[in-house]
């Protein structure tokens, strides 16, 4: 529609092994840090208990490699659980 016009955009890898880029326009403004918020996918495919499984065991892989876990989101009735995270120069990124 004419009003999410430039909201958002998506990039592949044209052999389609590389990951898809998703460029999202959101409503909050950024004061600091990021002007780029990736969000990396683990569990394609995967739902409830297997899904969060699959995030904890990436989390817990990234947190030993120096990022910190912020929090992790529950599955709700809109939206899957995901995990928001810093990397070890406090950007934000989630793993979803």
């Amino acid at each position: 529609p004419p009003e999410k016009k430039g909201s958002w955009f998506a990039c592949g890898d044209p052999s389609g092994v590389g990951p898809r880029l998703y460029f999202q326009r959101v409503p909050e403004g950024k004061i600091v840090k990021n002007r780029v918020h990736l969000d990396v996918r683990v569990g394609t495919g995967l739902v409830g208990d297997e899904r969060l499984a699959t995030l904890e065991a990436e989390c817990a892989r990234l947190v030993a490699l120096g990022a910190t876990h912020v929090q992790t989101l529950y599955a709700d009735e809109e939206n899957e659980s995901c995990i928001p995270m810093l990397d070890i120069e406090g950007n934000e990124f989630c793993i979803d």
